[in-house]
């Protein structure tokens, strides 16, 4: 199997392009400065095939022919946190999906989208708004897709798993009073591995929507009390934050849409756990909603791809 991952210098692409790899696959690195992308890899990825892609420019199908030259699966890990010029969420998250959803639907080209949690119509956030229309026209493409939510994401390098084990380390936690959710992290290899597992897969049908946790459910207290590091006494608790402030709208509870009745539980690969539904795979345990969203793009955006 040739792999384009789109995103490969990234958080997630790099871990992606590595399971790919390690089970024999052919890989080829989408990004935009394919010279910088060996300071990223690790080093059985130097060798890989490097193809520059830039997402805001890649607005039709026919733009994409060049990039999937020789290829017969996509994984599309770009997002990007902060606008930048022409790099808007707009024709990041939505059009350069839609274009290639197209182009692959064109080509028998098996996709595989990397999107977030917590995503929903009301949503007034630029990243989600955009998010959500990037997974609207994909599913309505055609062609044979996967689209990917994956909870939390833990690993070196994550710049949200940095935030969560700075604020861990603080002398009190504070949290939010109304909080209800559970983070469920997930490590990012885990996540990598599930991504190829799916890349593997060359039906479909029952694999449109996969949101996947760790499998060890927390609420944000207990999180933060088990990332701290080991001989520091236990922070005390302080549910203080007023319900709408920053924190508290970042570990918000994920409410997530009916999927359905479930057929059965099945593992994806490893810790990476969801249920199977006809159309549709959802977490065991809920997902942490704008914290998923706003960490994969911190994880993704971040990390220059």
């Amino acid at each position: 199997m040739s792999v384009l991952v789109l995103g490969g210098a990234g958080f997630i692409g790099r871990h992606v392009a590595a399971a790919l790899a390690k089970r024999g696959h052919s890989v080829v690195i989408g990004s935009r400065h394919p010279s910088r992308a060996p300071r990223r890899l690790p080093a059985g990825l130097h060798g890989c095939e490097r193809r520059e892609v830039h997402l805001e420019r890649l607005g039709s199908p026919e733009a994409w022919k060049p990039l999937l030259r020789g290829v017969n699966t996509v994984v599309n890990a770009v997002g990007i946190l902060r606008e930048r010029g022409a790099e808007t969420y707009e024709r990041v998250h939505h059009l350069a999906p839609a274009a290639l959803a197209a182009a692959c639907a064109r080509g028998a080209i098996r996709l595989v989208h990397v999107s977030a949690l917590g995503l929903h119509a009301g949503a007034r956030s630029g990243f989600l708004i955009s998010k959500l229309a990037g997974e609207r026209a994909i599913s309505a493409c055609g062609s044979n897709y996967s689209i990917v939510r994956p909870s939390l994401l833990d690993g070196e390098r994550g710049y949200g798993a940095l935030w969560f084990r700075r604020v861990a380390r603080w002398p009190v936690h504070f949290l939010p009073a109304d909080a209800r959710g559970r983070i469920d992290a997930l490590d990012v290899g885990e996540l990598g591995e599930a991504i190829t597992s799916l890349c593997e897969k060359r039906d479909a049908r029952y694999w449109h929507e996969v949101e996947l946790g760790g499998g060890v459910p927390r609420s944000i207290g207990d999180y933060l009390a088990a990332l701290r590091p080991a001989g520091r006494r236990p922070a005390p608790r302080q549910p203080r934050l007023r319900p709408g402030s920053f924190l508290a709208a970042f570990v918000r509870p994920y409410r997530a849409h009916a999927a359905g009745q479930c057929a059965a539980s099945e593992p994806v690969v490893g810790a990476a756990r969801a249920r199977a539904c006809p159309h549709r795979m959802r977490a065991e345990a809920s997902g942490s909603g704008q914290a998923g969203a706003l960490l994969y793009a911190w994880n993704c955006a971040n990390h220059r791809w």
